[in-house]
């Protein structure tokens, strides 16, 4: 079953998860757009990572928290808790991965899709 295309409101759940992540210190985010492309997975990758197990599992949390209380949206499907070296939260059309900082670099998904449009978001601080 193909996708639904991206909607009005994903730009702004895109900027929902960014400020949790950018609130829980996460690390090197990045927006991986996929829209452009036939037949994508999704609109977007959602990247980060934390330094340490605690920090992923409250950069997961927030990200959930945020997106229910400003969108009212709940996870389509979620993975990696146990662990919590990398945790995966779908949202459908924007898809979230929480990294412990050696799983991002081993698997390494901004070299994996180099052929998409990748948008390096600065922190603030």
């Amino acid at each position: 079953m193909p996708r639904k295309k991206k909607s009005d409101g994903t730009a702004s759940l895109t900027d929902v998860i960014i400020e949790s992540i950018l609130k829980k210190k996460g690390k090197d985010p990045v927006v991986m757009d996929f829209s452009k492309m036939n037949n994508g997975l999704c609109d977007a990758f959602i990247i980060c990572h934390g330094t340490s197990r605690p920090q992923v599992e409250a950069l997961a949390t927030c990200v959930m928290e945020d997106v229910k209380k400003e969108k009212g949206l709940n996870v389509f499907h979620k993975e990696g808790f146990e662990n919590a070296e990398w945790i995966l939260i779908d949202y459908s059309e924007i898809i979230v991965h929480i990294f412990q900082e050696s799983r991002r670099t081993f698997y390494n998904l901004e070299q994996l899709w180099a052929d998409t449009q990748i948008t390096r978001i600065k922190s603030p601080d």
